[in-house]
């Protein structure tokens, strides 16, 4: 097996959706500080760049979270059937 090809399987794994997880919730200490500089410096617009980014950055992790219930799903050993959820 390649590292490619081991890449690429270790981001549809569990390991990889947690990491993932992570790494978009560390964006959101960034986006705390732009809200804050951005409510400091009264900048409306900055502001809304901040918002619409945190927007992003929420939506991101619940399609993470989805996509670890449905590997959860596969894990006989979870009590999973097997059954992916479409």
């Amino acid at each position: 097996m390649s590292a490619l090809s081991k890449a690429k399987g270790f981001k549809k794994s569990k390991a990889g959706t947690y990491l993932s997880i992570g790494t978009t919730a560390f964006g959101a200490l960034s986006v705390y500080k732009q809200m804050k500089a951005a409510r400091h410096d009264h900048d409306t617009l900055s502001l809304v760049d901040a918002v619409a980014t945190a927007a992003g950055i929420v939506t991101g992790v619940a399609l993470l979270v989805r996509e670890l219930k449905r590997l959860g799903d596969d894990d006989v050993l979870l009590g999973g059937e097997g059954k992916v959820s479409p």
